[in-house]
């Protein structure tokens, strides 16, 4: 009986519990909240889903072109490597080729004369140079085929290797003022007659612009100053019809054959003496011995690149970024800028050329 008038006291206290002000306004409060938290997920979904139907209708408005019959590109760097295929492949494909070439007489310019067709032309083309850019874009505009510059390709470029301190002010000045500024010297000369055409930039650029590995200090600032460049050129060009895409070989040395051959000794005789006591000729040795046979394990041939370029200047849905390695090194790459920095900079724990680098440095 005490527990059944226990039980109605607990019951009638509950209800009195219900009815008093304070657990309606908790309730009022927690309707209110919840309603919101519905209220924004909703809100939020609508707007993404209204980017996303933007984007999507942006993408497919993008021209493309199967066959380069009326189409013009101008790339930079044609004297060898990529820009030297690249424009081969154009023009088997029907593009007026703008051959943009550091040594029209050379050896390589030369022979991409004799092996193309008369829609390719040969221009003198220093990407450090205002007026050579300038007389170029004459050359061009006086050439034009009827449906305009379809793209521009800035390939032209150079890398070298060395420790940072190894490095002169004058080493990266050069760096950047081909591969960076030479980039953007073009694109301000050729972006209005790309615009007319609602047609496409391409940038030559590098795991190395986010992959910050050792010895390759100034290529890397080159290399992440274009992209960072490219980045805001396409958002930029996006009103315009304009598509803005970044390539990003991994290990193709071998196959440009870009890369500058030097020897142990040519990097010591350049270092001071104060340097010398640091960084050993032994050292010095290992270092050269191992980037080379890093360079020479690289892809033989380009034909991955220069399809990917390919795709960007002819897809209707060209990538943001095309990024072409192995398939084991392509997963690393994809995951390694959103890892942490203390993981980013132990992967080089890992390398035994790193290890003996600690052990030799100051050695006698």
């Amino acid at each position: 009986m005490r527990i059944y008038c226990a039980a109605g006291s607990s019951i009638r206290h509950s209800s009195d519990t219900l009815q008093t002000p304070w657990f309606r306004r908790f309730i009022n409060m927690y309707a209110t909240l919840f309603i919101g938290q519905i209220t924004g997920i909703a809100t939020i979904s609508a707007m993404l889903l209204f980017v996303l139907a933007k984007l999507v209708s942006r993408h497919r408005s993008s021209g493309h072109v199967q066959h380069g019959c009326g189409y013009a590109v101008l790339i930079t760097g044609c004297d060898s490597g990529f820009g030297h295929q690249l424009a081969q492949r154009l023009d088997r494909k029907g593009f007026v080729v703008f051959a943009g070439c550091l040594s029209p007489e050379g050896a390589g310019a030369q022979s991409l004369a004799r092996q193309s067709s008369s829609n390719l032309q040969i221009l003198k083309l220093d990407v450090t140079s205002d007026e050579e850019v300038q007389q170029a874009k004459k050359m061009v505009q006086e050439n034009l085929p009827e449906k305009g510059l379809w793209a521009v390709v800035n390939n032209a470029g150079i890398t070298d290797w060395a420790e940072i301190e190894w490095s002169s002010i004058g080493d990266f000045h050069n760096m950047v003022d081909i591969n960076l500024f030479g980039s953007i010297r073009t694109s301000f000369a050729f972006l209005p007659l790309v615009r007319a055409a609602k047609g496409r930039m391409v940038y030559m650029s590098s795991i190395f612009a986010f992959f910050n590995c050792l010895n390759m200090g100034a290529y890397s600032v080159s290399k992440r100053g274009l992209e960072a460049f490219a980045d805001c050129l396409r958002v930029e060009m996006a009103s315009f019809g304009v598509k803005v895409s970044i390539i990003q070989p991994g290990n193709f040395g071998q196959a440009t054959n870009i890369l500058k051959m030097k020897t142990g000794l040519d990097i010591w005789e350049k270092l001071a003496d104060e340097q010398k006591q640091i960084f050993n000729r032994q050292y010095i040795d290992l270092a050269n011995e191992y980037f080379m046979t890093t360079c020479r394990s690289g892809f033989k041939n380009s034909d991955m690149v220069i399809d990917a370029m390919l795709h960007a200047i002819t897809s209707a849905q060209p990538k943001y970024r095309y990024l072409l390695a192995s398939a084991m090194d392509t997963v690393f790459f994809q995951l390694f800028p959103f890892l942490p920095t203390v993981l980013t900079d132990a992967v080089f724990s890992f390398s035994s050329m790193y290890a003996k680098r600690e052990e030799m440095l100051y050695a006698k």
